[in-house]
């Protein structure tokens, strides 16, 4: 449904998230609600694992520290419930605020581990540098408003 004039210029308090804004945001609660709850809840099985599928990740990059991957979940935690309260709450500047908190996030992540490929194979390098590209997209479509939609 297009946009009207009104809608083009409300504020962004009052303007509908899109539908990509809005998949984004059930995205990132569906990968925290994963990646935050394994590494903060069972951080042991996260290091050694993670993420299981596409190969054994963290493990290969230094030492166990308990203390390290609970952080890293309770930060995925908080970011997902804020995304959560995004979903319940949709708004311009919800979405924006998240987009820029998962985007400094992402980027950061993404060139901590760009830049640490060295002790795993190319497939699981490839598939690292993929999935955290992806969460990189999520992160900016959050930003980006979009068409709106009706709900």
């Amino acid at each position: 449904m297009p946009e009207t004039t009104a809608e083009r210029r409300a504020p962004d308090n009052t303007r509908a998230v899109s539908r990509t804004q809005y998949g984004a945001l059930v995205a990132t609660v569906i990968i925290v609600g994963v990646v935050g709850a394994w590494s903060y809840f069972w951080p042991q099985p996260y290091f050694d694992h993670f993420p299981v599928f596409l190969g054994e990740w963290v493990s290969k990059d230094g030492p166990y520290n308990e203390h390290l991957v609970r952080d890293h979940g309770a930060m995925y935690l908080a970011l997902g419930a804020a995304s959560l309260y995004g979903l319940v709450r949709p708004s311009q500047a919800g979405c924006r605020l998240l987009g820029i908190a998962w985007t400094v996030f992402g980027v950061l992540h993404f060139a901590y581990h760009v830049t640490h490929l060295e002790n795993l194979p190319t497939d699981e390098a490839t598939g690292q540098v993929v999935v955290l590209s992806v969460a990189i997209l999520l992160a900016i479509a959050l930003v980006i408003p979009g068409r709106t939609h009706a709900r």
